[in-house]
């Protein structure tokens, strides 16, 4: 059964040692990430550079995604890199005026020196991903003083998060708009923006990008509590080509017991505005030191796929951890079994709403066409790839093949869910009508369909135009004409 859901695998370390990055990828990773926040521009360039090549070799298209660092709001170091332990009660401060190398028992510094004029008695700071829980008793000058709620070991450079969110550190860093010119650089497919607070961010990220030469889309990574509010949200989505659940930081800001309620709305609203949703962190945590996933992290991955999500995403299973071929096998297998559910096929996307574009009306109507014709496959002659955007919001369990000799198209479907990339060669000097033909014989010739299969094709009335699909024709597979 072909996957519909795609799978989104992180490269680092582990992806680095020979013969594993093949392995990943011959496994159905279908997107790969690379993580800003490690790493030099040598070694981000080296791994895009290895993907790219194993692509070509085995004539497969495969999306890259660069993730920007975002602003890092945390602690310095400790004296000697020593490790505390803090208890329920004790005294601790956080102190922007503490040299960032001699953080001790009773306090430490801090890496965001405005966050004393932030924060004020009663607020609560979350350190570590949620380890250390601290009350702030009271803020003296730059010295914020806290009372342990919930203590553990901590060592240097952790996170602070401030529960309820509010923090004003800007999402875009001059190293983040450095790396921005090393993702066009690499011809990146997507950039992740990372804590994003309003529309603004992402509008200011897509200049950049602009400026840079840079073609990649936005996906907006959903993890400060403010950015959940209705119409903020709605911004964002619509300004993104597409968001991400990143659990991590969004749970320890809004509270772990929130997060299903919300990782479920946010799905259902890219979806409903056409962009692409990614659901990341801590899928398969365990598979990072162990061969098999617990059952828990086998119906977290089966729920987003049944939720509708496009990708799911592996982070250190696979950057860091000990199995990663295991990694993405075990996601590949939770997916096609999660998409065996009539769930996953039903769908009421826009029944009820007029379409604004000609285009779009065209992709609405093959995908209905499709679904009660009973067709093999649905085959979208695209420049942009947005006609298979819009069939694949429609749930589904017939294939759309997004057909294009654009190859930066074929990398950007890649992250769309149900939709495979096709590298089709528009002949120049052929008539355009020709290309129906062209088209079952892909597919022919890929074993996709067979003598008797009907494929719904979609196309343009001229060739090269973006924006131009307004034909819809049903093919039956061994006609004479097509």
């Amino acid at each position: 059964m072909t996957r519909r859901t795609k799978i989104l695998a992180t490269l680092g370390p582990s992806t680095d040692r020979p013969g594993v990055l093949e392995s990943i990828l011959e496994a159905g990773v279908n997107v790969v990430r690379i993580n800003f926040s490690h790493g030099s521009e040598e070694e981000h360039l080296g791994r895009v550079k290895a993907v790219r090549e194993w692509a070509q070799a085995n004539n497969t298209y495969v999306g890259v995604l660069m993730d920007l660092q975002g602003p890092k709001i945390r602690i310095a170091s400790f004296k000697d890199g020593m490790k505390i332990e803090l208890n329920n009660g004790d005294h601790f401060a956080l102190d922007a005026d503490k040299d960032n190398l001699l953080g001790d028992q009773e306090s430490v510094g801090i890496a965001y020196k405005t966050l004393p004029q932030e924060v004020k008695p009663g607020n609560i700071l979350i350190l570590d991903d949620g380890k250390i829980v601290l009350e702030v008793s009271n803020v003296e000058g730059n010295k914020i003083n806290t009372i342990v709620q919930q203590g553990g070991i901590l060592s240097d450079k952790k996170g602070i998060n401030l529960r309820g969110g509010g923090l004003s550190a800007n999402a875009l860093t001059e190293k983040d708009k450095k790396d921005i010119l090393i993702a066009a650089k690499a011809k990146a497919d997507y950039v992740a923006l990372s804590f994003p607070i309003n529309g603004d961010d992402v509008r200011e990220t897509k200049t950049l990008l602009a400026q840079a030469g840079c073609e990649a889309g936005v996906i907006s990574k959903i993890e400060r509590a403010e950015s959940l509010e209705e119409a903020t949200i709605l911004d964002i989505i619509k300004e993104s080509a597409g968001i991400m659940v990143a659990r991590g930081d969004l749970g320890v800001e809004i509270g772990d017991a929130q997060l299903p309620a919300q990782q479920k709305r946010l799905i259902q609203m890219a979806r409903s505005n056409d962009r692409i949703v990614i659901t990341a962190t801590q899928m398969l945590e365990s598979m990072i030191e162990n061969p098999i996933p617990t059952r828990a992290e086998v119906f977290d991955v089966a729920n987003a796929v049944l939720d509708g999500t496009d990708a799911v995403m592996l982070s250190a299973e696979t950057a860091a951890g000990n199995y990663p071929k295991n990694a993405v096998l075990t996601m590949a297998e939770v997916c096609i079994e999660a998409e065996k559910n009539p769930i996953a096929k039903k769908s009421h996307h826009r029944l009820n709403e007029s379409f604004a574009h000609v285009d779009e009306t065209i992709a609405m109507s093959a995908m209905y066409a499709a679904n009660h014709l009973g067709a093999k496959v649905v085959a979208s002659l695209t420049q942009t790839g947005k006609t298979a955007m819009w069939m694949s919001r429609i749930s589904s369990g017939i294939s759309i093949y997004a057909m294009s000799d654009n190859i930066q198209t074929l990398q950007k479907v890649t992250l769309y869910r149900g939709v495979y990339p096709c590298g089709i060669d528009k002949d120049t000097n052929s008539e355009w009508s020709d290309v129906n033909q062209k088209v079952v014989d892909t597919l022919t010739k890929s074993s996709v369909v067979e003598d008797g299969d009907l494929v719904v094709l979609t196309k343009g009335m001229y060739k090269d135009k973006s924006g131009g699909t307004n034909m819809m024709k049903i093919l039956r597979v061994g006609d004479a004409n097509y």
